[in-house]
């Protein structure tokens, strides 16, 4: 069968791909760590457990409208008020089936043949091929680890032409844990004012920041920015669910209408129990969320050490997000026996043979680096440096 060219521009997940073949080494025995993860390694806490079970029991289990249960809007339109000061109407709420539904479904509505959007790299693995299903064109925008991995203004600018339609920000990022202060984002947004652009914002890790950095959320720099601000966030790392599959984006009513109407098209509605359970997730005990946070930050602060005391490793320390980006490039050129390391995945291909599966940087628009996350446990990350530090002592 003759498969179409959307088809075939497609290119599997990387992060998913790592992932997988490092549980297909778990299952043959193999004790290799995984730092591909991009899901936290804890449990989905048993208040959010217990809902959707009495959701089950109650036969909450057939299809909901479209755009999702007005019980979970409601709790979105809350989160939103308490949490980032922004007031929506439940017309201005869609829910979809995980945030990377709800991201591919805006470039679905918004973009076409010919349109451009800015991306700045290093960027998530998907922004850039959804932007390309749907006909338009990404436009990388490389950014700098001593700004923050943040995309300046200037740099913004010279990117725009009569075709941009949109920008998108991840604050904080995937994969290098970057995120942007008000005056940052406020920057961004006079410029996507200026020039007429959609502002996607993907805060999906929100909740996860460091050494008290507050998060900002696009949307509340003022009523304008507002406007043209596509707010997109979840339940999926906040909450560690990220099998429940439950995403959603606020924002202009029409756009949130073309996605309703879209998904009416193809997945029909989220899943109902999972949208019981993600109620109880934003309104009920939070506790549990504090306590990742404060479990990441621990490991986040041991990795961060042991790379940068790695000879030939730096890495950036990250003020969100469960991830580190570490710059290797300093190794490229050297070699193990007879196989010489010219990229991030020759890199990635050599670690796994020492048993350490991590995500090659050129994935994410930047070969100079390799990710890493740090949503695994201690020990795991502990036995996964001592053996990338053994590994880089036999290079040569």
């Amino acid at each position: 069968m003759k498969l179409t060219k959307r088809a075939q521009s497609i290119k599997p997940s990387p992060t998913l791909a790592i992932t997988a073949k490092a549980n297909r080494m778990k299952a043959e025995g193999i004790d290799v760590v995984g730092f591909g993860a991009g899901e936290p390694d804890f449990d989905t806490p048993d208040n959010i457990k217990e809902a959707a079970i009495k959701a089950i029991k109650s036969g909450f289990t057939k299809y909901t409208p479209s755009s999702g249960i007005d019980e979970l809007k409601d709790a979105i339109i809350e989160k939103f008020r308490k949490e980032n000061n922004l007031k929506y109407e439940r017309n201005q709420v869609v829910i979809c089936c995980g945030a990377k539904d709800v991201l591919y479904n805006i470039a679905q509505v918004l973009f076409e043949e010919g349109d451009e959007v800015i991306i700045p790299a290093p960027y998530w693995v998907s922004y850039p091929d959804q932007v390309v299903l749907a006909g338009g064109t990404p436009v990388f925008v490389p950014t700098k680890e001593e700004n923050g991995f943040r995309i300046t203004g200037e740099d913004f600018k010279k990117a725009i032409t009569s075709r941009t339609r949109a920008i998108i920000i991840n604050s904080p990022s995937n994969p290098t844990g970057g995120a942007y202060d008000a005056k940052h984002l406020e920057e961004i947004g006079e410029i996507a004012l200026k020039n007429n652009l959609t502002i996607i914002s993907d805060e999906i890790y929100e909740r996860m920041v460091y050494d008290g950095f507050k998060h900002v959320s696009m949307a509340s720099l003022s009523d304008k920015i507002k406007e043209i601000t596509l707010v997109v966030n979840g339940v999926s790392k906040t909450y560690s669910m990220t099998g429940w599959r439950i995403g959603y984006v606020v924002g202009d009513k029409n756009v949130i209408s073309a996605i309703v109407n879209l998904q009416s098209q193809s997945t029909s509605n989220p899943t109902s129990i999972s949208q019981k359970a993600s109620v109880e997730a934003l309104r009920g005990d939070q506790s549990t969320v504090d306590m990742m946070v404060k479990a990441f930050d621990e490991r986040r602060k041991y990795i961060v050490k042991r790379l940068n005391s790695i000879k030939g490793v730096s890495c950036y320390n990250p003020q969100g997000a469960f991830y580190v980006f570490p710059n290797f490039s300093k190794l490229y050129g050297k070699k193990l026996k007879d196989k010489v390391i010219n990229s991030s995945s020759d890199l990635a291909e050599l670690l796994l043979e020492v048993k350490v599966a991590i995500v090659p940087g050129v994935a994410f628009g930047d070969d100079a680096y390799i990710r890493l996350s740090y949503a695994t446990s201690m020990d795991n990350i502990k036995k996964g440096i001592d053996r990338i530090e053994e590994f880089v002592g036999k290079l040569s």
